[in-house]
């Protein structure tokens, strides 16, 4: 590492003409002989959610054996290469999501309602819905005071509907995994290019993006200036981690130009948003990069990620699924239908790895944003054909810091609150709180 008598402050930003990049940590942004886990230059924890709908074959997502000595089993194989940052939980359950008493279905939303909060949620299709805050925003409240964005929420699918989603309930329901109060919905952003826009440049709306199609400009070309004079101050290993990431940011904005275009020779109705990719794949792993830039440069510390929502009716024939995903979660046991599930599984699952990847190779600090992140990846639905909310499937990933220990398969006790592994998740990050909707304790497997 490369110490200078002066330090970049932490938060150092590269400003031009409807462009604001910050930058990802650097060796000059540490003191003068000082150690970095005394500056604010210190790498921070982030925190990322990704959740899949519908339930999964959980004969193919649990280990056969609990500790260190398990083999990943087919749904999760794709995790091998981070098997070291890897801890799956069995044992968990969510029984706030089951029906209260004379409520009968509707558990889809209670799924995605409960899922990050603990707390059964007011079954009603009006608009005075009520569930709790969930714990992205618990953490974003500590972890976002010095971040330009409190926290970032992105999906890859459309949540826009309005009334009833599921018997009994709202929209707002499964059009979401955040609520920054019991009775606030946080919307899910869709569109990369919205979400570019908020993290690196001015926004603007979807007729002035058509315009913009086609136009060969950087928003990089603005800060150009800014570039070459921050260059003249930077060692050699912080010129190429600069290099490396402003390559990363135009890959993602060239990305996001070419879905646009190709988007743009379809469109049929004007309200369609600009920059939603045609293809799920695409669509998904630009997310995934998206939450990583903005880890990468610290314009956000907490991520928010619905796969897809619940009760998805997406099809997925480029993997050979060209049923809804609904109805293949119903399967009655038929052979067919659970071996199309389980692949749905698998594929959401190679996704993940995606963003493990992306984490891995960037590095931060004396480390990689996937040492110094905390992901939880999961539901809050075990069989979709009986809508069990029992024995869920979750794992964990990343370092936290230092926190966690992966290579593990924990296995819990029968009838663990999910919200226990909340609250433990919210330590590891230096937010504490003595209770969470159904929580009796801290998980002491993690």
């Amino acid at each position: 590492m490369i110490i200078t008598k002066k330090a970049l402050p932490r938060r150092t930003f590269l400003r031009g003409a409807g462009a604001t990049l910050a930058l990802p940590l650097l060796d000059a942004m540490v003191p003068a002989l000082s150690a970095m886990s005394r500056t604010a230059a210190a790498p921070v924890r982030r925190l990322a959610f990704s959740y899949i709908p519908n339930g999964a074959i959980m004969e193919q997502w649990t280990p056969a054996a609990a500790g260190t000595a398990f083999d990943l089993p087919p749904i999760l194989a794709s995790l091998e290469p981070h098997r070291d940052r890897l801890v799956v939980l069995s044992g968990l359950d969510s029984r706030p999501a089951e029906a209260a008493e004379g409520e009968g279905s509707g558990d889809h939303a209670r799924a995605s309602a409960v899922w990050l909060t603990g707390v059964h949620p007011r079954r009603t299709q009006g608009a005075d819905v009520r569930g709790a805050k969930t714990i992205d925003q618990l953490a974003a409240d500590e972890l976002g005071r010095e971040t330009q964005l409190r926290s970032l929420e992105v999906a890859a699918e459309d949540f826009t509907a309005v009334g009833g989603c599921d018997i009994g309930y709202s929209c707002s329901y499964v059009n979401t995994l955040s609520w920054r109060t019991a009775t606030t919905p946080l919307p899910m952003q869709t569109d990369p290019r919205v979400v570019f826009e908020r993290l690196f440049g001015e926004g603007l709306g979807a007729e002035e993006r058509r315009r913009q199609l086609g136009r060969d400009r950087s928003i990089l070309d603005a800060i150009v200036g800014e570039v070459g004079r921050l260059r003249t101050r930077l060692g050699a290993a912080d010129a190429a981690r600069v290099h490396e990431y402003l390559d990363s940011v135009r890959d993602v904005e060239q990305r996001v130009r070419k879905v646009e275009a190709r988007v743009g020779e379809h469109i049929e109705l004007p309200e369609m948003p600009v920059g939603v990719p045609e293809l799920y794949d695409d669509h998904v792993k630009l997310m995934y990069d998206l939450q990583v830039l903005a880890f990468q440069t610290d314009v956000t510390r907490v991520s928010t990620f619905m796969l897809a929502r619940e009760a998805s009716t997406r099809t997925y024939s480029h993997i050979g699924v060209p049923d809804p995903h609904h109805a293949i979660s119903h399967h009655g046991n038929a052979a067919d239908k659970v071996a199309k599930h389980a692949k749905i599984n698998t594929y959401h699952v190679s996704l993940f790895r995606y963003f493990l990847d992306r984490l891995r190779e960037t590095p931060d600090g004396d480390g990689t944003l996937l040492d110094h992140s905390l992901l939880l990846y999961g539901g809050c639905i075990s069989n979709g054909n009986l809508h069990l909310h029992t024995d869920l499937p979750v794992l964990l990933a990343g370092g936290a810091g230092g926190r966690l220990q992966g290579g593990r398969h924990a296995v819990c006790a029968d009838g663990t609150p999910l919200t226990n592994l909340l609250l433990s998740i919210l330590d590891k990050v230096d937010v504490h709180r003595d209770r969470l909707g159904d929580s009796t304790g801290r998980l002491a497997e993690i």
